[in-house]
């Protein structure tokens, strides 16, 4: 049933003639914004959102590697504010984030990274790579049957979105909870946390990021959790000597589970859906090797699932020319950066193996590069590879129509890749 609720208004950027960044033109195609920010105000302040938007690349990068300017305190705030009634729920379920990874500047934060990368260093992903490959074949078997049959299916609910969970479960020794509620638990937090819902709509987001954060902290005090990340993390000791407490262990696994899994899905989308479009592109990354690997890294650079962080100045500074304030809250356009002319050459081209492809910022830089980028890009590669494989002559059931979008704040993929096999091929 459609909800009647009336949504929030739509955040302005406060760019004449320029979209909002919640508004259905931005998610649709950000590209025009992003290009417009670049060249007429590359350090933009968005009265919408109290943010100012950093879109070139070399100010994102520098941004990126001064951790001592610019905090990353701010980067798992709420974009918009939690009225009364959801923070009850989130109360009555114990739910709290002390600073872990992604928004740690503390002392503990480099021990806290050393750990969680044990489990996605390049050495370990390596040894995964057959798990993934046989993952992603028993997903696929149902769509390749109705598919073969002349039947519709839809790479991004059925495929993409669960794929990551299900790696993540066996890679962690994460069981007892099924990939489906993993994925539901993420959605809602990245939603609830990163969305402009209306407020009905936050009450429901509430409950179950409530129940996430319970389900984690049973986990972290299960004495049956020995092994795995949770094994690990209850078995740390934090600079001083003391071990780690229970709530920031739970923070860590809150955000390792929601970027492991949520985030790749989302890129594994966006791969599918761009690849599928274009019958070259499909019929290579099957038989090609190292197309997609190629394909998957050029996503990356241009449509990122990661689209934006923040940032937040530690005293007055100057950057590109604009003077901040100190506490200056900044929306660094990831997304943007990827298609800066001065740094990447015909931009909106999807061009695999492009010279200076790795010098993308969709993983980050610096101190709080993402810990998963390894996994990330190996397990795109081979979700896509295995579609291509198991689905071939696929095409999009619509094509040239725009599918919904995930538009969040930070997170912007397909919310569908609708395919079936096309007999004109």
């Amino acid at each position: 049933m459609a909800s009647t609720e009336t949504r929030p208004a739509p955040l302005p950027t406060g760019l004449p003639g320029i979209p909002g960044l919640f508004d259905p033109p931005f998610v649709a195609d950000p590209f025009p914004t992003l290009a417009a920010l670049r060249s007429t105000s590359p350090v933009h302040f968005d009265p919408g959102t109290g943010l100012w938007l950093v879109s070139r690349y070399a100010d994102v990068r520098s941004v990126l590697l001064d951790p001592g300017t610019y905090l990353p305190d701010n980067a798992q705030h709420s974009v918009t504010p939690l009225p009364v009634r959801v923070l009850r729920i989130l109360a009555r379920a114990g739910f709290s984030l002390p600073p872990a990874l992604a928004n740690n500047r503390g002392a503990d934060h480099a021990g806290l990274r050393r750990l969680v990368m044990r489990f996605f260093n390049a050495e370990r992903v390596a040894a995964a790579v057959p798990m993934v490959e046989q993952t992603a074949a028993e997903m696929l078997s149902g769509p390749r049957s109705r598919y073969a049959a002349g039947d519709r299916c839809d790479l991004a609910a059925e495929y993409a979105r669960l794929l990551p969970c299900r790696v993540m479960m066996r890679l962690l020794g994460i069981d007892g909870v099924s990939a489906s509620t993993l994925a539901t638990w993420s959605d809602a937090a990245l939603e609830l946390f990163y969305g402009h819902p209306p407020a009905g709509r936050q009450l429901h987001l509430a409950e179950q990021v409530g129940a996430f954060h319970q389900w984690l902290t049973a986990q972290v005090s299960s004495a049956a959790a020995a092994d795995g990340l949770i094994g690990g993390l209850r078995r740390h000791r934090k600079p001083d000597g003391t071990p780690l407490d229970a709530a920031t262990a739970v923070a860590v696994c809150f955000f390792v589970f929601i970027a492991g899994q949520s985030t790749t899905g989302q890129l594994i989308s966006t791969a599918l859906l761009r690849a599928v479009s274009d019958p070259r592109v499909w019929s290579r990354v099957a038989v090609e090797d190292g197309f997609a690997e190629a394909w998957v890294e050029e996503i990356l650079r241009r449509e990122p699932p990661v689209t934006t962080w923040r940032r937040v100045t530690a005293r007055e500074t100057e950057l590109s020319g604009v003077r901040l304030p100190a506490g200056a809250q900044l929306l660094l356009m990831l997304m943007g950066t990827g298609s800066d002319p001065e740094m990447f050459g015909d931009p909106e081209q999807l061009c695999p193996h492009r010279e200076n492809i790795r010098h993308h910022l969709a993983f980050g830089a610096g101190r709080h590069r993402c810990l998963g980028a390894s996994l990330a890009r190996t397990e795109a590669a081979v979700a896509l590879r295995a579609a291509a494989r198991a689905l071939p002559d696929a095409a999009l059931v619509e094509p040239g129509t725009q599918p919904p979008m995930l538009g969040l704040l930070s997170f912007r993929a397909p919310l569908q890749v609708v395919v079936h096999r096309h007999s004109g091929r």
